[in-house]
């Protein structure tokens, strides 16, 4: 995808000469400040050309907004009035370049390409060092994924500040905690994860908070320290927050207000310093609701939320993703030349990966190792295999959509149904069709994740795909 470039000037002359200069890049226009910030909370530009002299206000005094959405924006401006005193300001504010008009094209173009290619090897001077900023991390090309990584940045300046990262399974949440810690003050302490929903309440708060000797049965003879005081100075990612049990909430919920928790068999309180980062998928507003999550504990974690949009809702960056897993993981399986065929490529274009970027570099994954030839096809990434994609327009943080029979329908209009409800009309008895609908439910309600519409469904995974297999469902179609 080509780099953006945010051009502000009320002439329409420079304008034009700006976008023909730079006819192999996405050239935005703007001809006042606020069309420009309005832009550039939108489209997210890699660079900005600003005049000095705007109908609503200087331009130097918008540089300062520009950065407050991205602080890696690099920003030139451009004046007619040149003067010693302004060229100071300028550096002062973080403007990049300072070009005064008239200018050659060719000095503009030399500037701008300049700073792109800084910007480039800036990323990959962090990338092969193993320090990344985020978007060197995560492949960002779209609108959606230039906004998250915009929050990112800015609440990487704040230390301390709690963030909930909301979305779908596999839209990469973790990544995104590490790329807040690995650009905040933090980076050079620990980042330690823990996924909420892998362990029962008693373990799990065994290991966030720790325990004293003897704190319970089988407990280690010296006590344990938690992840609490591991991750000391650094950042805690708590992943799957949602499934933690309500008790084990409320201690969460002391420790973030006073900064201080006690072990499992404690009696004197730990201070900590350590920045808490939660994920989950689940709609935590509903589970607030349903009252399977306290509304306080909810408000604490969400002081800036981060919501990670599906990779279908940000369909700009599934080649650079696929061509980024593929040049990783094609030497590591001893396949250097593979590559995606021209059929492959449009595919994975228009599928809609319900298991998001972990579904894409599986896919990847498993193409390099199967193809027969070093050109990958269609058939080698087995898009096929999943079942249900969970319904466009699904909000990030994990809604679940109704899964209705698509059998007769009542002319008249029925009463709105919970979501999850399955209709079955009165004349349908046969149990096989139902269970193949109730697994339908299940796959839906779980992004086509047979792992848990397995646990949904109360059966183990291999039970499910004998179910499947029996009942013809891996050929069926989304219910309407």
């Amino acid at each position: 995808m080509p780099d953006t470039i945010l051009v502000v000037d009320d002439e329409p002359a420079i304008r034009t000469a700006v976008a023909r200069a730079f006819a192999d890049l996405d050239v935005r226009q703007a001809e006042t400040g606020a069309q420009a910030l309005e832009m550039a909370r939108e489209s997210y530009p890699d660079l900005c050309i600003l005049d000095q002299r705007l109908p609503d206000g200087p331009g130097l005094e918008l540089v300062a907004k520009l950065k407050g959405i991205d602080p890696d924006l690099p920003v030139v401006l451009l004046t007619g009035h040149g003067s010693v005193d302004l060229a100071v300001e300028s550096l002062k504010v973080g403007v990049a370049d300072f070009i005064e008009k008239p200018f050659p094209l060719e000095r503009l173009r030399t500037t701008v390409r300049n700073l792109l290619e800084k910007q480039a090897l800036g990323r990959q001077v962090k990338r092969l060092s193993g320090r990344s900023d985020g978007r060197s991390r995560i492949i960002a090309g779209s609108a959606p994924m230039k906004r998250v990584l915009a929050l990112v940045k800015r609440v990487a300046g704040v230390p301390s500040t709690t963030v909930l990262i909301q979305g779908e399974s596999g839209v990469g949440k973790e990544l995104v905690a590490k790329a807040i810690h690995e650009r905040s003050a933090r980076a050079d302490k620990q980042f330690v994860a823990i996924n909420c929903a892998a362990l029962s309440e008693h373990l799990l708060e065994a290991e966030l908070f720790g325990y004293e000797k003897g704190a319970f049965t089988g407990a280690d003879s010296k006590g344990k320290s938690g992840l609490f005081e591991v991750a000391s100075g650094g950042t805690l990612f708590l992943d799957e927050v949602g499934e933690m049990p309500l008790d084990l909430q409320t201690k969460l919920l002391r420790a973030l207000q006073e900064r201080r928790f006690r072990r499992v068999g404690g009696l004197a309180d730990v201070e900590f310093d350590v920045r808490v980062v939660a994920a989950t998928n689940r709609d935590l507003r509903a589970e607030v609701a349903a009252g399977r999550f306290r509304q306080d504990l909810y408000f604490r974690l969400k002081v800036v939320p981060i919501p990670v949009p599906p990779l279908r809702e940000r369909r700009d960056d599934i080649l650079p993703l696929a061509d980024h897993l593929l040049a990783r993981l094609a030497p590591e399986l001893g396949r250097p030349a593979a590559a995606f065929s021209e059929a492959a490529r449009e595919a994975m274009r228009s599928y809609d990966w319900p298991g998001n970027v972990r579904e894409l570099a599986n896919a990847v994954e498993r193409a390099v190792i199967c193809a027969e030839a070093d050109q990958i096809q269609p058939a080698d990434l087995s898009m096929d295999e999943v079942v249900v994609a969970p319904p466009r327009g699904d909000q990030a943080a994990g809604l679940r959509a109704a899964v209705v029979d698509p059998g007769p329908r009542p002319a008249d209009p029925a009463p709105a149904l919970p979501s999850g409800s399955i209709v079955l009309p009165p004349d349908l008895r046969d149990l096989a069709t139902v269970e193949a609908m109730l697994i339908r439910a299940a796959l839906s309600e779980c992004g086509g994740q047979k792992s848990k519409a397995a646990e949904r469904l109360g059966i183990n995974r291999t039970t499910l795909y004998n179910k499947l297999k029996e009942l013809g469902v891996d050929g069926a179609e989304q219910p309407a």
